[in-house]
């Protein structure tokens, strides 16, 4: 069976550069063929942008990696709150009236809520943690409900990453995202 791609090329390149060669890619039709032999492992997880990279330790990267989402919060927790409180000293609650220990929680589970009813978002100003367009300025985000405070207003000069787009117009097909430079 033929599978066209909107742009094929993308699509194969894509899915073997993820897969690290554990995928035999196929002729110039785009078919792909998992290897039967090959056992696949969790390398690494970013269900929100950043937060991986900047609260956990080098050290504990291939622990969380390979924990399951339901179990990170318990084992993660308490060091991000530390890492939490090392970025932010003077943290008391954020937009989301979270205390440190409630928005380090829910920083240390990884994953991505998708809402299927309503605005998917990652912050809006008035959804929160929705689910994410690909427009989604995540990184200001992240960095409002570090050290935004409960107004958002604490640490201006922290509070944006100052990138107001992406510097390619996002696609309005699958795949969505710019074609590369």
């Amino acid at each position: 069976m033929k599978k066209t791609y909107i742009n094929k090329f993308w699509a194969v390149a894509a899915v073997c550069t993820l897969a690290l060669g554990t995928l035999s890619c196929g002729d110039d039709d785009g078919e792909m063929t998992p290897e039967t032999s090959t056992t696949y492992v969790q390398e690494d997880q970013m269900g929100r942008p950043a937060i991986n990279t900047v609260f956990v330790s080098a050290d504990q990267k291939d622990n969380f990696n390979t924990t399951v989402p339901s179990a990170q919060g318990a084992a993660f927790q308490s060091a991000f709150q530390a890492k939490l409180l090392a970025l932010n000293p003077d943290y008391t609650t954020n937009l989301l009236t979270f205390s440190a220990a409630a928005f380090t929680g829910a920083l240390a589970t990884d994953v991505l809520s998708v809402s299927l009813d309503g605005t998917t978002t990652f912050y809006d100003g008035t959804n929160v943690l929705t689910g994410r367009a690909l427009a989604d300025d995540v990184i200001t985000v992240e960095l409002i409900l570090i050290f935004g405070g409960p107004d958002a207003t604490e640490k201006p000069g922290l509070t944006d990453d100052n990138v107001s787009a992406n510097d390619k117009a996002f696609l309005s097909t699958f795949p969505y995202l710019a074609t590369p430079w």
